[in-house]
């Protein structure tokens, strides 16, 4: 890969070790898939954040470059914690994992990275279209590409973060515009009612497709809420980080391969993402984190009813939209529900809250939530979600 003088100086070590190491895991991505240069960036997106998923091994990392003085070169954020600590009281109880979860937080903001500890941060700072980035986390990636017409390749969170350093990233995969032409027609054959209808999709389309580019035909005008939650459950089966929503794209065929996706499909992706049929201790909305739109749409459907007390009810989204939705926000914990922000399910200490069964209206939560937080999952619609979760 060919890197330009002041390239070679960074790999080189002049400008000090954490650029270096940054510039080092670079090359090493690019000579791995044949980038021919870097280039620049608009931002970087981090993940690797929660302390429950990354521990003290990447703690140790972070501290040896943040001892170095490095700061991220572009405008980078980071990705939930494990922890919301605005809300103490609905977190585990373990000042342990409260102080290194804060050290993680600090150690990213003394390089330059703004930890907004979301999952969505096109809610906050929304890219150029056409914008060259280095996001990590599926989902943000996912939907940069396909509804913001962005391009990022699906980073890792040191990829990211070495990214941030340097302010570029390799010249590969869908950085290319020959790279980003849709490589499989998707015939969706039945009526999708649904945001978790169109996780079903996703997770059905991931697991078949694994890395090929899809556009979709017989979506009918779906909402953007819709297309979040395709694109973060096809990234969750599989390993796409783009797709259109319709037929008017660039294709790499006159006639691609073309599969058809029925009733049938999504009653299989609905009962493999549900394994329990007991009522749930935990309903959880919010993955990826909620938008404006969606906390305003919870609070409509829960206003004048009350939470049961055997059920706690989780909302997630960024610290941003939670002051822009303070109305709603108060509708909803009138209701006796959590709004929390800087932290996901997922990526925190459930069993540990006493929580065996989780419902969810995420594909992507409900796919992830049996292995990473070792519950039961059940998964069905937003209506079915508040159902569960309030008194009759």
């Amino acid at each position: 890969m060919y890197l330009t003088k002041e390239e070679e100086r960074i790999y080189e070590g002049e400008e000090g070790w954490a650029y270096q190491i940054a510039m080092r895991i670079l090359v090493k991505l690019g000579d791995l898939f044949e980038a021919d240069r870097l280039i620049p960036i608009e931002s970087a997106h981090v993940s690797g954040v929660s302390y429950k998923t990354i521990g003290d091994a990447a703690i140790e990392f972070l501290e040896a470059l943040s001892e170095t003085g490095a700061k991220a070169k572009v405008t980078s954020t980071a990705n939930p914690a494990g922890i919301d600590y605005n809300h103490l009281e609905e977190m585990v109880k373990l000042p342990r994992l409260h102080e290194k979860q804060s050290r993680i937080i600090e150690l990213y903001r003394n390089m330059g990275i703004n930890p907004i500890l979301t999952c969505t941060p096109y809610y906050i700072r929304r890219p150029k279209e056409d914008a060259h980035l280095a996001w990590a986390e599926s989902s943000t990636v996912i939907y940069a590409n396909s509804l913001l017409h962005s391009w990022t390749n699906r980073e890792g969170g040191p990829s990211a973060l070495a990214s941030a350093l340097i302010g570029k990233t390799p010249n590969y995969g869908i950085h290319k515009s020959e790279n980003r032409q849709a490589d499989v027609q998707v015939k969706v054959e039945t009526v999708l009612r649904d945001e978790a209808d169109f996780g079903a999709l996703g997770i059905h389309t991931g697991r078949t497709l694994k890395d090929e580019i899809p556009f979709f035909e017989g979506l009918s005008r779906p909402e953007e809420t819709q297309l979040k939650h395709l694109g973060s459950a096809m990234a969750s089966t599989g390993m796409a980080s783009l797709f259109y929503p319709c037929s008017s794209c660039p294709k790499s065929s006159e006639r691609p391969e073309t599969i058809s996706v029925d009733a049938k499909d999504l009653r299989n992706a609905f009962e493999g993402l549900s394994t329990t049929n007991e009522d749930p201790d935990m309903v959880y909305i919010g993955c990826p984190h909620c938008s404006f739109e969606e906390i305003k749409q919870i609070a409509q459907k829960i206003k004048g009813k009350k939470i049961k007390n055997n059920v706690k009810l989780w909302i997630c989204t960024s610290r941003y939209i939670r002051r822009k939705t303070e109305n709603y926000v108060k509708i909803i914990e009138a209701a006796g529900g959590k709004v929390l922000s800087d932290t996901c399910a997922v990526v925190t200490w459930l069993k540990e809250l006493g929580v065996d069964v989780l419902m969810t209206n995420s594909a992507k939560t409900a796919y992830y939530a049996p292995t990473m937080n070792n519950v039961e999952t059940i998964f069905a619609s937003l209506d079915l979600c508040i159902e569960a979760a309030c008194r009759e």
